[in-house]
C-alpha cells in the first residue's frame, strides 16, 4: 500500500513510451482535472542520453575533476559505464503528466564530496546529480545549492599574537568595530538615547514631503522610524562619538535639520512591491531571475534586503495563509495501482505466429547486454531489422537506467582509430569531392548529399564465424544479395558450439599465389605510363575534342570495351560509341546534347549507352547477363548483330591525363 502511494516531493518513474526508458521526475503538485483524472505537475530531470555529445564531454570533465578532488577509489570500466546511467541533470523545466503513467519511486540526491560513487551502484533506484541543465540555452551549470564540505572550504585561523607583539596586518582590510559591549554607558542610558533617535526620525519624516505621502498618518511615520535602520544609526552614532551622549545628540540633529534614515521598505514604491510579489510567485527565491525579468533597475543587494524585510510585514503573513488554504484544497497524495498490462515489446514464445508483440524472432539469439541464452521472458530492443533482444533483468535495467549493463556498438562504443589520410571512412559524395576532376562549384553539391558515415568493425569471433560456419553464412550468396539481413547472433552461437571441436582439427587454408612486385609494377606501367606530377594549384584544361585523350580508365576496373564483346577490331571509346561518331565538332548542332549533373553521377566518369550497346544486351541470354554482372572485369564473347561498321580511324599513342579540377562529361 505504501509503495503505491505517491506524495508531493517524491521522485518517480514516468513511462511515455513502451520501448524508451522511464522518465525521472519530481512531483510538485497533484491536481484533479474536471473529468476526474489526476495530473501531476513535475520537475524534469534529464539523463546523459537526453543531452548533446558536447555537453556529455563537459559532464565527463566535471566527473574527472570530482574524482580527483574527492579522491574516489578506483572503479572498473563496467562500473564507470553504469555510473553514467545513475547521473541525472536537474532543470527548471516543469510539465504536467497523467498520474496513471507513474511506474514506481526512485531516490535522487545531490552529489557530495563525501559520497563514494560506487555506493550508488549497490542501491536500486538510486540516482545523483551535480549539474543543472537548461533545455532552452543548452547549457550545463553547477547547482547553486552545492554543499561546501571539505578541507578547502575551512577557515584558516592565524596564530595567536604573543603579549607585546604588534599586529602587522593591514587594518584597512580587516573588519571594523561598530559596537563595544564594555562601554561606560548603562543600559538605561542607551535605551533613553534610542527613544530620542526614534523621535528624531519621526520628526524628520514629518518634514520630508515624500515621506508624508507614503506615511500620511503619525502612527505610520512612528512605525517607520522604529525600524532597525534607525536603531543601527543611533548605535553607530554612539560608537563614533566615544559613547558621549552630548556629542551623539548634536550628531543626530545637525545644523541643517534632523537626519532621516530609510531602509529598502521605505525606498520601494507600492508598484515595485507588487512586481516583487509577482516575481516571487513565479521564480521563488531565485533573486537573479527576479532582477533580470522584473526589477532590472534594482540591485541584487537591494532585492535581498527587501525580501527579508517584506517577510516581517502583514502582507507576507496574509499570502502565507492563502497558500496554506490553497494547499489544503489540493491533493497531497495519490494511490496508483501496480501496472500489470503486457509490454508491446514483449516477445511471445519462439515459434509462435509472427505478428504482434515481437513474435517471429529467430532461434539462437542472445541477450544484447549480458549475452545469456536463457530467460523467462524476452523483449525486443533496438531497430526492428536488427532483431536484437534483452532478457528480463536487462530489460528492467534498460527501462530504469536508460542503458545496458555493458557497452555495445549500438550504444556508441568507442571505435578504432583510422588513418588521418585514408579515404576508406568517407562516403561516396565526400570521396568524389576530393577528386581532382571535381570543380569547387560541384563539390558543394556533392557534399550536400552527404550521409552518415557507416563503419563496420568486426571482432575476432565474427572473423572466426565466417570460416567455421560457411555453410550457414553462404558468403557467395550473401554477396549477391547484400540487402538481405543476416542473423549474425545465430551464426555466432553456432560458431561457439563448433569451436571446441574445430580447435582439434586446424582449418584448411588455401595458399594464395601472389605475383612478384616487379611483375605488378610492369603491368601498372604498361596500363598507365607515369607522368611528372603537375604543380599544385595549376589547372590543366581538357580538350574534349582531342582524339588521343585517355579518360583515365586504364588503371581502374572499367566496363568491357565494345571490341571485346563483339570480337571486331573497331576501337570504341569508354562510353561504348565509336570514336568517329562520338566526337562532336563545333559546326554540329547541339540540339540533342545531354546535360549530365555531376552531383547525380555515382563516379566521375559517366557511361552512356548507345543503340549498338543496347542491341548487344538483347543478344545476351539471361544466364550470360547474370554472369557478366557478377564479374564485370572479365571479357565477354558474344556474337555481334549484323551492323555496318565504319573503317577504323588511326589513333595516336594514349596520353596519361593531367590532374584537373573540372569533371569529365562524355557528350552524346
Amino acid at each position: 500500500m505504501a509503495a503505491n502511494m505517491y506524495r508531493v516531493g517524491d521522485y518517480v518513474y514516468f513511462e511515455n513510451s513502451s520501448s524508451n526508458p522511464y522518465l525521472v521526475r519530481r512531483i510538485e503538485e497533484l491536481n484533479k482535472t474536471a473529468n476526474g483524472n489526476v495530473e501531476a505537475k513535475v520537475v524534469c530531470l534529464f539523463r546523459r542520453r537526453d543531452i548533446s555529445s558536447s555537453l556529455n564531454s563537459l559532464a565527463d570533465s566535471n566527473a574527472r575533476e570530482f574524482e580527483e578532488e574527492s579522491k574516489q577509489p578506483g572503479v572498473s570500466e563496467q562500473q564507470r559505464h553504469q555510473l553514467k546511467h545513475r547521473e541525472l541533470f536537474l532543470s527548471r523545466q516543469f510539465e504536467s503528466l497523467p498520474a496513471t503513467h507513474i511506474r514506481g519511486k526512485c531516490s535522487v540526491t545531490l552529489l557530495n564530496e563525501t559520497d563514494i560513487l560506487s555506493q550508488y551502484l549497490e542501491k536500486e533506484d538510486c540516482f545523483f546529480y551535480s549539474l543543472v541543465f537548461d533545455p532552452v540555452q543548452k547549457t550545463l551549470l553547477a547547482d547553486q545549492g552545492e554543499i561546501r564540505v571539505g578541507c578547502k572550504y575551512q577557515a584558516e585561523i592565524p596564530d595567536r599574537l604573543a603579549e607585546g607583539e604588534s599586529d602587522n596586518r593591514n587594518q584597512q582590510k580587516m573588519e571594523m568595530k561598530v559596537w563595544d559591549p564594555d562601554n561606560p554607558l548603562t543600559d538605561r542610558q542607551i535605551d533613553q538615547f534610542l527613544v530620542v533617535a526614534r523621535a528624531v526620525g519621526t520628526f524628520a519624516r514629518a518634514l520630508d514631503c515624500s515621506s508624508s505621502i507614503r506615511q500620511p498618518s503619525l502612527h505610520m511615520s512612528a512605525a517607520a522610524a522604529s525600524r532597525d535602520i534607525t536603531l543601527f544609526h543611533a548605535m553607530d552614532t554612539l560608537q563614533r562619538n566615544g559613547y558621549d551622549l552630548a556629542k551623539a545628540m548634536s550628531t543626530l540633529v545637525p545644523q541643517g535639520g534632523p537626519v532621516l534614515c530609510r531602509d529598502e521598505m521605505e525606498e520601494w514604491s507600492a508598484s515595485e512591491a507588487m512586481l516583487f510579489e509577482e516575481a516571487l510567485e513565479k521564480y521563488g527565491k531565485d533573486f537573479n531571475d527576479i532582477r533580470q525579468d522584473f526589477l532590472p533597475w534594482k540591485s541584487l543587494a537591494s532585492i535581498v534586503q527587501f525580501y527579508y524585510m517584506w517577510k516581517t510585514t502583514d502582507r507576507y503573513i496574509q499570502q502565507k495563509r492563502l497558500k496554506a488554504a490553497e494547499a489544503d484544497s489540493k491533493l497531497k497524495q495519490v494511490y496508483i495501482p501496480t501496472y500489470t498490462k503486457p509490454n508491446p515489446n514483449q516477445i511471445i514464445s519462439v515459434g509462435s505466429k509472427p505478428g504482434m508483440n515481437g513474435a517471429g524472432f529467430q532461434k539462437g539469439l542472445t541477450c544484447e547486454s549480458c549475452h545469456t541464452t536463457q530467460s523467462a521472458q524476452w523483449y525486443a530492443w533496438g531497430p526492428p531489422n536488427m532483431q536484437c533482444r534483452l532478457c528480463a533483468s536487462c530489460w528492467i535495467y534498460w527501462k530504469k537506467y536508460g542503458g545496458l549493463k555493458t557497452p555495445t556498438q549500438l550504444e556508441g562504443a568507442a571505435r578504432g582509430t583510422t588513418e588521418p589520410h585514408s579515404r576508406g571512412h568517407l562516403s561516396r559524395p565526400e570521396a568524389q569531392s576530393l577528386s581532382p576532376y571535381t570543380t569547387s562549384a560541384n563539390r558543394a553539391k556533392l557534399l550536400a548529399k552527404n550521409r552518415q558515415t557507416f563503419l563496420l568493425q568486426t571482432t575476432k569471433l565474427t572473423r572466426l564465424a565466417r570460416r567455421m560456419c560457411r555453410d550457414l553464412l553462404q558468403p557467395r550468396r550473401a554477396a549477391r544479395r547484400p540487402y538481405a539481413p543476416i542473423n549474425a547472433n545465430a551464426i555466432k552461437a553456432e560458431c561457439s558450439i563448433r569451436l571446441p571441436k574445430a580447435a582439434k582439427t586446424p582449418l584448411k587454408i588455401h595458399p594464395l599465389v601472389r605475383l612478384p612486385l616487379a611483375t605488378i609494377v610492369k603491368d601498372l606501367v604498361a596500363q598507365a605510363p607515369l607522368k611528372p606530377k603537375t604543380p599544385r594549384g595549376t589547372k590543366t584544361p581538357i580538350n574534349r575534342n582531342q582524339l588521343t585523350q585517355n579518360r583515365g580508365l586504364g588503371g581502374i576496373m572499367v566496363k568491357r570495351a565494345y571490341e571485346t564483346m563483339a570480337g571486331a577490331g573497331v576501337p570504341f571509346s569508354a562510353n561504348g560509341r565509336p570514336l568517329a561518331s562520338g566526337i562532336r565538332s563545333s559546326s554540329q548542332p547541339a540540339a540533342k546534347r545531354q546535360k549530365l549533373n555531376p552531383a547525380d553521377a555515382p563516379n566521375p566518369v559517366v557511361f552512356v549507352a548507345t543503340k549498338d550497346t543496347r542491341a548487344l544486351r538483347k543478344a545476351l541470354t539471361h544466364l550470360e547477363m547474370r554472369r557478366a554482372a557478377r564479374r564485370p572485369n572479365l571479357p565477354l564473347k558474344v556474337k555481334p548483330p549484323l551492323i555496318a561498321v565504319r573503317p577504323p580511324v588511326p589513333l595516336s599513342a594514349p596520353a596519361h591525363p593531367a590532374s584537373t579540377n573540372e569533371p569529365i562529361v562524355l557528350e552524346d
